[in-house]
């Protein structure tokens, strides 16, 4: 039986329990009941009761059984009365079932004491108070239809935001019907390469260093990834008319991932004309075009064409992946094949945060915020390239003065064996190889070093440790 809040006459309040079936007598039945939902976990030791008047009302028994039932499961020792707080089941209960109910809670894994692996934004600097302000007045304005089932294509309000602001910060071409919101950069990707193979695409090209689970969405697809090479100019634009079938490129090309450098004006111009001729896509991956220290940021390369590139940008880096949002802006012909892929049950993000990010975005909120860890992260890119300078003179730091993380070029030693040392300093970092395409012919190795995630409390220590591992 399940008692439930409910009115009787006059209101009664308190809390939802499910007791079973209760067999035998009431006051017997119901005590029965009572110890095997302890026996059972489903009542653990601390668990608030309801009173005995609102227990009575939901069971449609009298108050005084309840109430006999209370006093000698206390005197049994499976329930506790509060003075002033009612009752809850005794922390002694589980002595009394002879066995521990209780699941242990599962052992966490051992995590690192500093943690510098790459694509981890500084969490501690998140807008908590701005966020907060942008929540309450979404919540206060929001229409009654908001908290109903999700757009498939994302809020109306966000999708004309993010046009508006990408179109200012990014130099895309974008409008709002082209938007399609999605969970983040993981699902936006996914939503892209099946509605590619939808399409008849079966061969991506793809950098010969980049992450791993990007080429997973595109094999688990259907997809080939076929690597192309990438140097100090970025990705070789000039190999892809020699790879016949390619239907696509996936680039990153404001801030190659993980090697850091930018796509060469000249690559750029080209790789659009590449997809112009042969009537195919480039997917750009804009992961953190926002961050850029010694010059403005380089615009996106949708501005360049926007019928022939697939523009992936989020919010996981400028602010927190936990938020869950990111955003797709489509050619015209590619909005519904790609939108379509997104099902009844697809994790989406929630009303709330969608409309809040409209909120945050319009007040300047998003701007300021971008403004002032531009600054932060490009005083952390500073002392972590000074530190590995005077303590490891040898190690090369590679890419330009942006984004997240830094590569430490290493030609005499071993990426690998770098990031075991570091862990045995308690510190992540991951090595180069972990970014490689299987089939890449390059020899560059070396670790890749985030200098986002740590708090400010924990900055120096980090860098302490990374000095003992470089030694």
């Amino acid at each position: 039986m399940t008692a439930r809040t409910a009115d009787r006459g006059a209101r009664t309040t308190g809390l939802d329990l499910h007791l079973g079936h209760i067999s035998g007598t009431v006051r017997a039945g119901l005590m029965d009941a009572f110890r095997e939902a302890i026996r059972a976990d489903r009542l653990a030791p601390g668990t608030r009761l309801p009173s005995s008047r609102v227990l009575a009302a939901d069971l449609g028994i009298g108050r005084n059984t309840v109430v006999r039932v209370y006093s000698e499961l206390i005197s049994e020792g499976w329930l506790t009365a509060l003075r002033g707080s009612g009752t809850e089941v005794s922390q002694r209960a589980t002595e009394l079932t002879g066995r521990r109910t209780r699941r242990q809670p599962a052992r966490p894994r051992s995590q690192p004491v500093h943690d510098l692996r790459p694509g981890y934004p500084d969490l501690s600097s998140f807008p908590r108070e701005e966020w907060i302000r942008a929540v309450k007045r979404t919540i206060s304005t929001a229409p009654f239809e908001a908290f109903g089932y999700t757009d498939p294509h994302g809020r109306s309000e966000l999708r004309e935001t993010l046009a508006r602001y990408l179109a200012r910060a990014r130099g895309l071409r974008a409008r709002a019907d082209n938007v399609i919101v999605c969970s983040g950069a993981a699902e936006g990707l996914r939503l892209v390469v099946a509605g590619l193979a939808k399409a008849g695409v079966t061969k991506v090209a793809v950098e010969e260093f980049g992450l791993q689970t990007q080429r997973q969405a595109l094999l688990k697809a259907g997809l080939e990834a076929v690597p192309i090479p990438v140097d100090s100019d970025g990705a070789d634009i000039s190999l892809l008319d020699r790879s016949p079938g390619l239907g696509a490129v996936l680039l990153t090309p404001s801030h190659q991932f993980p090697l850091g450098v930018a796509l060469h004006s000249d690559r750029r111009a080209a790789v659009v004309d590449w997809a112009r001729r042969r009537g195919t896509l480039i997917i750009e991956d804009d992961y953190d075009g926002e961050f850029r220290y010694d010059r403005s940021p380089v615009g996106a390369l949708q501005g360049l064409d926007h019928d022939h590139v697939i523009y992936l940008g989020t919010a996981s880096k400028s602010l927190a992946p936990g938020l869950r949002l990111g955003w797709l802006v489509l050619p015209d012909h590619l909005v519904e094949v790609i939108s379509s892929q997104k099902g009844e049950t697809e994790e989406t993000a929630g009303f709330v945060n969608q409309l809040a990010m409209t909120d945050f975005i319009e007040s300047g909120a998003y701007d300021r915020h971008i403004r002032a860890m531009r600054a932060h992260y490009r005083r952390r890119r500073q002392q972590l390239v000074e530190t590995i300078r005077q303590h490891s003179p040898g190690t090369q730091e590679a890419g330009m003065p942006a984004g997240l993380h830094v590569v430490l070029e290493q030609p005499a030693r071993n990426g690998s064996e770098l990031a075991r040392r570091a862990a045995r300093e308690h510190l992540a970092v991951e090595p180069l190889d972990l970014f490689r395409h299987p089939e890449s012919t390059s020899d560059r190795d070396g670790v890749v070093i985030g200098f986002a995630a740590p708090s400010p409390s924990g900055w120096s220590g980090a860098l302490d440790a990374l000095v003992r591992a470089l030694r």
